[in-house]
């Protein structure tokens, strides 16, 4: 599909995004061939009206849409609809009302925690050692899954810093505290797999690339057994990594480097975290609380 290539090259957007945004632009086309009776070109897409969409979102939340994701939806197809006729004029519709989430962080003993029941319950020790590297990255430098599993064989031999690839192909320097790096350098001495510059430093069980499903399976099993809450996923390993460098002094627009945000609001939601965990130490602390 050109919309997909138009994503990929000229946006510059990530793989998952463009799977994402390549199915809603399918989805809308084959609602809309249903809806009107008639082939769907760019010239019929310039004909779509706020009336349309609201019809089309209507018929995804009977699937179980909910807001967050219809509002992702929304945007997607906007995109494809201005890609489609840049001459037409846009419907006009509000989108759905997300309540805005504040990152739930888990303490720094609850994220070492964490990541070692999920290493001790690997299959072999080598596949112990690849997870354990794989959350203290997560935990340790802020990185997000698919970050630290697209890193290649050329970050090594490691230094003080790894240069990570994020979001639109942005790249940014982050440093590696000596735990990290050894956790690292311990998994690259015991995979059986040769670790080539252009390719995956993670691996699979039988070589290929490292899916995240297998980290997130993985930290699903661990934090039942430890008795975390189902909000204790990878991701939020990044946030404990945010919300305690900011509860110690970090400066926000620091963390926004380190954490790779583009804009500074997505890094402010950190502020709602420390405030929230100050509160709970308040309450639970404090005698005349």
């Amino acid at each position: 599909m050109l919309w997909a290539d138009h994503l990929a090259r000229d946006r510059r957007r990530s793989v998952h995004t463009v799977r994402a945004y390549r199915a809603a632009a399918e989805r809308l086309t084959a609602f809309l061939i249903g809806h009107w009776g008639e082939a769907i070109d760019r010239a019929a897409l310039a004909r779509v009206t706020a009336t349309d969409l609201r019809a089309y979102l209507a018929q995804r939340r009977e699937s179980g849409l909910g807001n967050a994701s219809a509002a992702r939806e929304l945007s997607a197809v906007r995109g494809f609809l201005a890609w489609a006729n840049e001459a037409a004029e846009q419907p006009r519709m509000r989108g759905p009302r997300v309540k805005t989430g504040v990152p739930r962080p888990i303490s720094p003993a609850e994220a070492v925690a964490l990541a070692e029941e999920v290493a001790d319950d690997a299959a072999e020790p080598w596949i112990g050692a690849r997870d354990w590297a794989v959350l203290m990255l997560l935990y340790g430098a802020g990185l997000r899954i698919g970050e630290a599993l697209t890193l290649r064989g050329d970050i090594l031999p490691l230094g003080e810093a790894i240069r990570v690839t994020g979001k639109r192909a942005k790249t940014r320097v982050v440093p590696l505290l000596p735990q990290v790096r050894t956790a690292i350098e311990a998994y690259v001495a015991q995979t059986p797999w040769p670790i080539a510059r252009d390719e995956p430093l993670f691996r699979g069980a039988k070589g290929g690339a490292l899916s995240p499903v297998m980290i997130r399976r993985g930290v699903q099993a661990a934090r039942a057994r430890l008795g975390l809450g189902d909000r204790t996923t990878p991701h939020a390993l990044r946030h404990s990594f945010a919300t305690h460098l900011l509860g110690r002094g970090a400066d926000l627009r620091a963390l926004q480097e380190l954490l790779g945000h583009a804009s500074l609001s997505s890094t402010q939601v950190y502020t709602q975290v420390d405030a929230a965990h100050l509160m709970d130490v308040y309450r639970n602390a404090h005698p005349r609380a």
